[in-house]
């Protein structure tokens, strides 16, 4: 019985991981077909990657999503670590209602957002370009930041800030030296989602982006009318294939040193 259980709960894991992962590797597959059709392969080819790395467009639009998402990401984990020290030092009914206020942003939908951030920078005659792209992509990065930060905050002792005060550590030394190593696993996941959020976004970027300014999602939306190039496919296989090799260093890299570390000893 034990065993029928087990084969169960093997193949429900393996149909729910063919699910998710069944259109990636459609799309990566089709990054080596030499045709355009997605219905018939025509021979495997790797010149959609050498196009792609030669085309003007893709690449700006490249470098515009890994500009903002980076920036976006640090700008909104500095803000978001400040903002989550700050809400944890306050009194419990103001504390539970900044939290709520928070939690806003990510229950509203993305096309509110959008279109909210859209009207209030035409309101201020603020021109649309990489500028309200970058503000609009820190501030639905906020609320993610605060949410990943927070239980760090919370778990984290004063008296060892406290102590180094008394130490003789200035209030700066005793933060980076002392509470910003305890809150550095919130701080690191928070960095890596609103990264991630941002990378991913397209609604509230089509609405805040100005004339000639396009990232990865934006192009892929101009390029549904007429189809999509398979230069994309390869472009989406190289995000996947980096992104997948940073999760397994990520991952695997701290056991990795702490092994090193014990051998040395």
């Amino acid at each position: 019985m034990d065993k029928l259980k087990k084969f169960a709960s093997d193949c429900y894991l393996a149909i729910i991981v063919l699910f998710m992962y069944a259109p990636i590797a459609t799309l990566i597959v089709l990054s080596f077909n030499s045709g355009r059709s997605r219905a018939k392969w025509s021979g495997f080819t790797t010149d959609w990657y050498m196009e792609m790395w030669s085309d003007e467009t893709i690449m700006a639009a490249l470098r515009n999503t890994i500009i903002i998402a980076f920036l976006s990401a640090l700008i909104a984990t500095v803000l978001g670590t400040i903002a989550a020290i700050g809400i944890n030092n306050m009194k419990s009914w103001s504390r539970n209602t900044i939290m709520s206020i928070t939690n806003i942003p990510m229950l509203n939908a993305d096309i509110v957002t959008g279109i909210s951030l859209m009207l209030c920078f035409i309101a201020f005659r603020i021109s649309l370009g990489f500028h309200t792209i970058l503000i609009a992509h820190i501030t639905f990065n906020l609320p993610y930041v605060i949410l990943s930060v927070m239980p760090k905050v919370r778990q984290s002792s004063k008296d060892t800030y406290e102590a180094a005060l008394d130490l003789g550590a200035t209030p700066t030394q005793a933060f980076f030296k002392v509470v910003l190593p305890e809150l550095m696993p919130g701080v690191t996941s928070g960095f890596m989602l609103a990264f991630t959020m941002s990378l991913d976004d397209f609604i509230i970027t089509h609405f805040t982006r100005g004339a000639g300014i396009d990232t990865i999602s934006t192009l892929v939306y101009s390029q549904v009318r007429k189809g999509i190039s398979p230069t994309m496919y390869a472009l989406s296989t190289v995000i996947f294939v980096t992104v997948f090799i940073i999760l397994i260093m990520g991952n695997y890299a701290p056991e990795w040193l702490e092994k090193k570390k014990s051998k040395e000893n």
